[in-house]
């Protein structure tokens, strides 16, 4: 897809957001990371009267959200059709892998190694193929509550805000509860993924939003800066402005009382907490690893936000999500939006990084033992077009050598806590257009992320007009639960 073709689709999605929430004052960033629970509600375990795998129940301790957005072409992954037509099947092969009979993609040669501890869904479904509101439902298990989009705040919660809501790990850290990577392109390529709902905290208020990352984790000045004091404020100074600060909140809280008002002196607490705690701290900084170990990651913006994602599930991160980054290589086919050079960027640009940075982080997790309670999710908002060169609508056309977008069925992989690897859960039709078997939603995907954390899908959240609403309307898919 052209850029300016993004850019409009982009513009329809109503006001821009900022996403992190951030204030300042005196130089002292603030981040919007955490309110004291607004419900008094806890995840319940009822591991007994779930249908399923109630061994799998609460075995996850974090989730690492692998985003590739854009929309991976599931026919050149994790579903591909060597008997089809060759308009259909494409130019990619499948290899065999590590688990007799499950077959995935050439360019997937190092996950293909680590198939025992995948379970590849290959009949997820939805209905909706815009890019910025399809994010919405693989975010938070739910359709975008207005079509087009509307405002963030009208949004479901993402999955991290929800367990900070439901304070479900009972944490008291200075480290945000939620994490998300967005690398910024050197060359100043365009972010659409900035425009993507279902990444924040939606009604349940900006203090719940996550704390985001922009700067690209390969590079030798990579800092997450808005995590460090100005170098000429010394704790004298810092604890005056935080006692001026005090002043102001109480004064502002009294002539307004708003969502944004009533989140600064939380925003404050918890950046002034980061701040001032070196351990904390000590979880950005990537120079501490192994050189070896980083470049099994690959040094590049995607491998090592992945990295840093495995980093802040030691430091007590419950959920962090790695959205792909825009590499701004080429103008035709930005993210794994492939509408043009499919086969090229699949090949060249997008999936070498991935299988090195998935099987990589495997590797990692599992050598620490963190991957019996990390659960890994690998997913985009939807898939391809099964025919090369074809344009659907609602999509944004096709080159010759591209595909479009396709919501009927595509491919999410599952990993760790819980999780039976070596699986394939359901089927795709000859050519990977519709569900043939065990059809799978977003919901269903939420119902089983939720499983593994430990939270009962029937939990009700309370939305700004006091209404009791179903955390999840899925079901937890027991095929691929251990």
């Amino acid at each position: 897809m052209a850029r300016e073709a993004i850019g409009c689709e982009a513009m329809r999605t109503g006001l821009a957001r900022s996403r992190r929430e951030f204030l300042r004052a005196g130089g002292l960033g603030l981040l919007g990371l955490n309110l004291p629970t607004l419900l008094d509600a806890r995840a319940r375990t009822r591991a007994s009267a779930l249908p399923v795998g109630p061994e799998s129940f609460g075995k996850a301790k974090a989730v690492i959200l692998l985003f590739m957005w854009g929309g991976p072409a599931q026919q050149e992954t994790w579903d591909l059709k060597p008997e089809a037509p060759e308009q259909v099947r494409g130019e990619f092969r499948p290899i065999e892998t590590n688990v007799p009979g499950l077959m995935i993609s050439e360019h997937f040669p190092n996950l293909a190694k680590r198939a025992d501890k995948l379970a590849v869904i290959r009949s997820v479904h939805h209905k909706d193929v815009n890019h910025t509101t399809a994010t919405h439902e693989l975010l938070t298990g739910h359709p975008i509550p207005r079509a087009g989009g509307g405002l963030f705040s009208e949004d479901w919660p993402h999955y991290g805000a929800v367990l900070e809501q439901i304070d479900h790990f009972g944490r008291r850290s200075p480290l945000p509860p939620y994490v998300q990577f967005m690398p910024v392109s050197t060359d100043g390529a365009p972010r659409f993924v900035e425009q993507s709902h279902g990444q924040g905290a939606g009604w349940l208020g900006p203090a719940l939003n996550p704390f985001s990352i922009d700067h690209d984790p390969s590079l030798p000045t990579y800092d997450v800066g808005d995590f460090r004091l100005p170098a000429e404020v010394g704790p004298t100074r810092r604890d005056v402005r935080e006692g001026l600060l005090q002043v102001v909140e109480r004064q502002a809280r009294h002539l307004e009382q708003s969502p944004q008002v009533d989140a600064m002196a939380s925003h404050y607490e918890r950046a002034h907490a980061l701040l001032t705690d070196p351990k904390a701290m000590k979880a950005f900084d990537l120079s501490g690893e192994d050189p070896r170990l980083r470049e099994r990651y690959g040094m590049h913006a995607h491998g090592q936000a992945v990295l840093q994602a495995r980093r802040l599930v030691e430091a007590g991160v419950p959920l962090t999500t790695v959205f792909w980054q825009n590499d701004g290589i080429t103008n035709v086919s930005v993210y794994w939006d492939t509408h043009n050079r499919n086969f090229i960027d699949l090949k060249d640009r997008l999936m070498p990084p991935a299988d090195q940075a998935f099987s990589a982080l495997l590797d990692d997790l599992e050598a620490r033992g963190l991957l019996d309670e990390t659960l890994v999710v690998w997913t985009g908002e939807f898939g391809r077009t099964p025919k090369v060169g074809q344009s659907v609508v609602g999509g944004a056309g096709a080159g010759r050598d591209g595909r479009d977008h396709w919501a009927h069925c595509f491919s999410t992989v599952l990993a760790g806590a819980g999780i039976r690897g070596g699986t394939v859960y359901g089927a795709s039709d000859r050519w990977a257009a519709y569900p043939a078997r065990d059809p799978v939603t977003p919901a269903d995907i939420a119902a089983t992320i939720y499983h593994c954390l430990g939270v009962d899908p029937d939990l009700e959240l309370v939305d700004t007009l006091g209404r009791p609403l179903r955390l999840c309307n899925g079901t937890p898919i027991g095929g691929v639960l251990g």
